[in-house]
């Protein structure tokens, strides 16, 4: 159980890490090509990024709590 805790708390640190620093390069993109370099692309896509990734986290930790069932008839 721990173990599979540390798992899933090290695939939310790496999945929130990606995409916050992807949000990041897109607004800076954003911001010098499209915005003459206002800072507000910038953080835009940096907590669009951050709340992906917290999206996730949430997600990943709830899933042994959903209950996933088949309803297989018979014929």
């Amino acid at each position: 159980m721990a173990a599979e805790h540390g798992r899933k708390w090290d695939r939310c640190l790496a999945d929130t890490t990606v995409k916050t620093v992807t949000g990041l390069a897109v607004g800076i993109v954003f911001s010098v090509v499209l915005f003459k370099r206002r800072t507000w692309p910038v953080s835009l896509c940096s907590g669009l990024g951050l709340g992906m990734g917290y999206a996730n986290c949430q997600h990943d930790f709830r899933s042994p709590y959903l209950l996933h069932g088949n309803m297989v008839k018979d014929q």
